[in-house]
């Protein structure tokens, strides 16, 4: 007798669905975290539907859809709790999501399609704002929807979505792109509106836990530095915001140079330590005020050979700085300098 011939799956055919998912494996995937998607179950009821006995809940392809659609409204401006509901109210049903989806999330491409990517978010941004685009909710000037909804996630508190939105754009435009048209005009307005009401601290101290929390992440990932020479980044003796260290450190983590950031205000003699233990090949020192920034304390730090690059950021420093010391006018300007001179 003649063996049966193996069954060959025809091109039409239906492979049967994967099993659900874990949390960790959604959250790698939608790049998210998993606290997020954790809080996305807790607070708005986004979480796994499939259970079986003695096993733990797992995402279906429809769950999937839902929480991509929940990131993309949130990214593009709507408030957490809107837009959570606008994910459950939309229909998301296996024929629209296609099966495929979850085989692609077992062994996914660099970006995942849910099945979603078309749907167009303006009628549900305006069903949840009361006008397309997001509205505003701090005085941002052309804010785009991801400022808009940086800002919206920002005043409501929400810690998670800050950290979440500036991640994802990080990964998608860089930090240099991330820093001049998402944060700095949202921080610019937070900024401004403590300066026309005597309110929102908070809401400044918030936003940028989260924006170093997800800068830092993203440091993080650089292993081997090419830099033999360690990059210091210090904040000025009185300075107290180092969150631009944090930028500059994550813009050259993407170019693989290395770098230690001592944070803020860093005493004069602190530094001139640092400098000797590490022998740097850049000195960076951060100010934004004036009366911060000790022009004279910078042409006392220690001798090297090689000497190290000092450079002095922010607004703090003004004229007439010791010879020697060059002023860095922005994040490029800082990154490119530095950069220059860790690769020699």
């Amino acid at each position: 007798m003649r063996a049966p011939e193996p069954s060959v799956a025809t091109p039409t055919a239906v492979a049967p669905l994967t099993p659900g998912l874990t949390v960790a494996a959604v959250a790698r995937r939608l790049g998210v975290a998993p606290a997020t998607l954790r809080t996305w179950d807790r607070r708005y009821g986004l979480g796994p539907s499939e259970h079986s006995a003695g096993a733990h809940r797992r995402y279906s392809t429809v769950d999937v859809a839902r929480l991509d659609l929940m990131r993309r409204l949130v990214n593009a401006g709507a408030p957490p709790g809107e837009a959570a509901r606008a994910a459950l109210d939309t229909d998301v049903r296996p024929e629209v999501t296609p099966a495929p989806v979850l085989d692609a999330l077992v062994d996914p491409p660099e970006s995942v399609d849910t099945g979603l990517a078309d749907v167009d978010l303006a009628p549900l941004l305006a069903q949840i704002t009361g006008a397309p685009g997001g509205g505003h909710v701090i005085p941002l000037p052309s804010g785009s929807p991801a400022v808009r909804g940086l800002a919206r996630a920002a005043m409501s508190l929400d810690s998670v979505a800050c950290t979440d939105i500036v991640r994802d754009t990080l990964d998608r435009r860089g930090v240099v792109w991330t820093w001049d048209h998402m944060l700095s005009p949202v921080l610019v307005g937070i900024g401004r509106q403590w300066a026309d009401s005597g309110r929102g601290v908070e809401v400044e101290h918030m936003l940028s836990e989260s924006i170093i929390s997800a800068l830092t992440a993203s440091t993080s990932r650089l292993r081997r530095p090419v830099n033999p020479r360690p990059v210091l980044l210090a904040c000025a003796e009185d300075e107290q915001h180092s969150l631009p260290l944090f930028a500059v450190a994550a813009a050259l983590a993407e170019r693989h140079v290395g770098s230690r950031v001592l944070g803020a205000r860093v005493p004069q003699d602190a530094l001139a330590g640092a400098i000797r233990r590490t022998g740097p090949c850049v000195v960076l020192v951060w100010s934004s005020l004036e009366a911060q920034g000790s022009a004279a304390g910078l042409g006392s730090l220690p001798s090297l050979r090689p000497a190290p690059l000092v450079l002095a950021a922010g607004p703090g420093w003004g004229p007439g700085l010791p010879e020697g010391i060059s002023p860095v006018t922005d994040l490029v300007d800082a990154v490119t300098r530095i950069c220059a001179t860790a690769l020699i």
